[in-house]
């Protein structure tokens, strides 16, 4: 999942990262690279605690949802990608039945890089669309 985090930085201090998606998800470092390598751990971090309480992780947003939002003026945006199965339980293999176009349209997002395959994508669909739902504790 590509999770939007603002980097804030101040001359003379190190740059923090904040993960709007996941409450409570912040991370700091030296460099901006730093920053956003230390943010995927504190981003792992956050989703194995919520694993072990038995909460999926939260949908990632898109970045526009979050600019306009005055905690994170002046940071600079960028995106995080964390593979988010391992926090999800055992993979169970299911079979289903879809209409060719939206087959076809699931085989053009993983071509375009928004997901490593089509089970992936279903998952993040499926997973987002019951987050924004409120079904799902995050």
């Amino acid at each position: 999942m590509r999770y939007p985090v603002v980097v804030h930085h101040e001359e003379g201090t190190a740059y923090g990262v904040t993960v709007p998606d996941i409450p409570g998800c912040f991370s700091a470092g030296d460099t901006f690279d730093e920053a956003l390598d230390k943010t995927r751990e504190a981003i792992a971090g956050h989703l194995s605690v919520l694993a072990d309480m038995g909460e999926i992780a939260p949908a990632a947003t898109r970045v526009d949802a979050h600019m306009d939002n005055p905690d994170y003026a002046g940071g600079v945006w960028a995106v995080v990608e964390v593979d988010v199965s391992a926090y999800m339980g055992k993979c169970e293999k299911v079979t289903v039945t879809l209409p060719s176009l939206l087959v076809k349209k699931i085989e053009d997002e993983v071509r375009a890089g928004r997901a490593k395959n089509r089970s992936s994508y279903l998952a993040d669909s499926v997973a987002r669309a019951m987050a924004q739902d409120g079904r799902f504790n995050a």
